[in-house]
């Protein structure tokens, strides 16, 4: 079938439909996760999202409502270990290795096929469906409405998190806050590129957009737009080309990261050199003074 033909295939409408929202939503959340360093907890989040669709199967429900609650559930335990960055590693560390090892008993207890569950490894942005693309964009909805009302202690305990705690902002409110907006976000992108690969969308293009730009909202609309052109554009090339739709999401952007960084690097680079030219120059002495 040609290009031409399966853009007009329902399917592909519903699949670029699906990618947008869960585009907009990883861009916005993962502004925050970026500037709180939070990449491995993200990590945590999707792959014990994993355990919860496992267990999920065990009990003869959907995988994918497994995959929600497991990663709400890690988003608050984690929102409430981890306030404080010196604590986050080891807090998020331990949680995993016991939570996958969970995982591993539950798919060991499952007695039928776990083609659902080993779907979501990977992702299949193609196979999301009317009733699915509803959901998703009911969890965006809620989520996105949610990060409008919190935007402004969330972004003044993730930059300054010791001057939010003394003008009376909950560290630890804000921590359960944000991990759960990234569980509904995470349990969304999993969808599109699987738990292998969630990074792609909920860290690399807010990566990208932080160095491009030191001011938040900016960042936030710029990691937004990258996450949209790397998920509309990997669908589209999938189409093309029959390779994984999450390879070409996860090209698109690394490609648009490692840019930003080049652009990054030669902008600090400009910036020291003015800064250097700026600089008054102390007098220099003659040879011949005596000090």
């Amino acid at each position: 079938m040609s290009f031409a033909n399966l853009l007009g295939q329902h399917f592909v409408h519903t699949a670029l439909l699906a990618g947008a929202v869960v585009a907009v939503l990883s861009g916005a959340v993962g502004i925050f996760v970026v500037i709180r360093s939070m990449s491995f907890a993200v990590h945590a989040v999707s792959e014990l999202g994993f355990t919860g669709a496992a267990g999920a199967l065990v009990l003869g429900v959907s995988p994918v409502l497994g995959l929600l609650v497991g990663s709400l559930i890690v988003g608050a335990v984690l929102g409430a270990l981890t306030v404080r960055g010196r604590e986050r590693d080891a807090a998020v560390g331990s949680f995993l290795a016991f939570g996958l090892g969970v995982g591993v008993l539950l798919i060991s207890l499952y007695r039928g096929y776990a083609t659902k569950a080993l779907t979501l490894l990977f992702g299949s942005i193609v196979g999301v469906n009317d009733a699915q693309l509803a959901v998703l964009g009911g969890v965006a909805v809620l989520v996105l409405a949610v990060l409008a009302f919190a935007y402004r202690p969330l972004l003044f305990s993730s930059v300054d998190p010791e001057a939010a705690e003394a003008r009376g902002v909950s560290l630890r409110l804000m921590s359960i806050l944000l991990l759960l907006l990234v569980a509904l976000a995470t349990a969304e992108a999993v969808q599109v590129v699987g738990v292998l690969l969630v990074l792609t969308l909920v860290i690399t293009p807010a990566a990208a957009a932080t160095r491009l730009t030191a001011r938040p909202m900016v960042a936030l609309v710029l990691s937004i737009v990258i996450a949209f052109g790397a998920t509309e554009g990997g669908i589209l090339l999938s189409l093309v080309k029959p390779w994984p739709t999450s390879f070409f999401i996860s090209a698109i952007s690394f490609a648009v990261y490692v840019v930003a960084r080049g652009v990054g690097a030669a902008r600090e680079t400009r910036a020291g050199r003015a800064v250097a030219t700026a600089e008054p120059r102390a007098p220099v002495r003659a040879a011949t003074e005596v000090p």
